[in-house]
């Protein structure tokens, strides 16, 4: 599957949340990453992301699709991480 994830972590806590990320998807801009990804490589991502995470004041959004046809990107201004996934 395809994935899109979004984080909105506590200041203590964004390194490790991006040295995690990383180890998954592709990060394409502060806070944002996406790429391919398996469910159980999906799943284990979200229970390691719930370790370093506070409930209470962060939070982390998955968007998915089947893959990334079903996407359509657009860039506004400078792309960090250009990535030619998408068509």
């Amino acid at each position: 599957m395809y994935v899109v994830a979004v984080y909105d972590i506590g200041e203590k806590r964004v390194g490790k949340m991006l040295k995690l990320c990383r180890q998954y998807l592709n990060w394409i801009q502060n806070s944002v990453f996406e790429g391919e990804i398996t469910e159980v490589q999906l799943k284990t991502l979200e229970a390691k992301a719930k370790l370093i995470m506070d409930s209470e004041f962060d939070s982390l959004i998955f968007f998915k699709s089947r893959n990334a046809v079903w996407l359509e990107k657009q860039v506004v201004g400078k792309e960090k991480s250009k990535l030619d996934n998408f068509l």
